[in-house]
């Protein structure tokens, strides 16, 4: 991990929201299962096995969640480069394909329970417009690397700061 500081303080806010010290019980429903796999300033790769709690009736990844997901891991990248607290100003995603959460596993003679798709986010700064910054992240399939959805996101930087409950 590189990128100091604001990379130090980012990376607390995302477990904070993760662990449910940070935000509401939405943030943390839709990060379940998160997990940093590289990151530096203005740039972060993420593992992430969809969870059950996140389908839609129809058992894929409802596109509700993933949009919260874009737009969580967004802010996060943009505070690791700026180092200050932002706000949705623009929040696009395009949808490629589905992410299956109903993909059976057999564990020997406990039976069958159900595992989500296993899928790798990536999440770049890629425009510093002063108090305007944009991020783009792709979200694809772990195995062969197809593209589930691309979100872009525009956010404002702001004075506010994340603090961490000491609950």
């Amino acid at each position: 991990m590189e990128g100091g500081d604001s990379l130090k303080k980012s990376l607390t806010s995302l477990h904070g929201v993760i662990n449910g010290k940070i935000g509401h019980g939405l943030e943390t429903r839709v990060l379940q299962g998160l997990h940093v796999t590289h990151a530096e300033k203005g740039f972060m790769r993420f593992d992430f096995v969809v969870p059950n709690a996140i389908s839609d009736v129809d058992g894929n990844w409802s596109v509700g969640a993933l949009a919260s997901l874009v737009d969580i891991i967004g802010l996060v990248t943009i505070y690791s480069f700026a180092n200050r607290a932002t706000s949705t100003v623009d929040l696009n995603v395009s949808y490629y394909s589905t992410a299956t959460i109903q993909v059976k596993s057999f564990l020997f003679t406990c039976g069958v329970f159900l595992l989500g798709e296993h899928v790798e986010i990536e999440s770049k700064v890629s425009a510093n417009r002063g108090k305007l910054m944009h991020a783009v992240v792709e979200v694809r399939r772990k195995g062969n690397g197809e593209v589930i959805a691309i979100g872009k996101v525009w956010m404002a930087l702001n004075k506010l700061t994340p603090q961490v409950s000491n609950l």
